[in-house]
């Protein structure tokens, strides 16, 4: 079993930055693909961006590339989700997620998930 914690959501204004932290424990981190999805009211939850073990892979979806930036400490057990030129449309419940090494962009291909940090961006 991996544990995993979300912090660091909260209130933002459009255009603003905010980084999400993903504290995780149990097995060991690295051997963990890891990922970020979102879920807004009334939608499916949606691939946000993952990351490889080591860290050499990483994928975005298309409506976040170069904006956020995904990374992971081993070291500390962390995930990380730099988000940057928020948007309204980034509103939602981000949760983290380990072991889709499989098809990293979907999202029951992840067997561990947090329970999920709110960002709300104001226009």
């Amino acid at each position: 079993q991996v544990q995993l914690v979300e912090s660091g959501g909260g209130l933002v204004q459009a255009g603003g930055s905010l980084r999400l932290s993903c504290a995780a424990s149990g097995r060991t981190f690295s051997n963990y693909f890891m990922g970020w999805f979102r879920q807004a009211p009334g939608k499916e939850r949606e691939f946000v961006a993952a990351i490889s073990r080591s860290g050499n892979m990483i994928y975005y979806a298309d409506f976040v590339k170069g904006r956020f930036t995904i990374s992971r400490d081993n070291a500390k057990n962390s995930l990380y989700l730099q988000m940057n030129s928020l948007k309204p449309e980034d509103t939602a419940v981000y949760y983290c997620a380990g072991g889709g090494a499989s098809n990293p962009t979907v999202h029951y291909e992840y067997d561990y998930w947090g329970q999920g940090a709110q960002v709300t961006v104001s226009s």
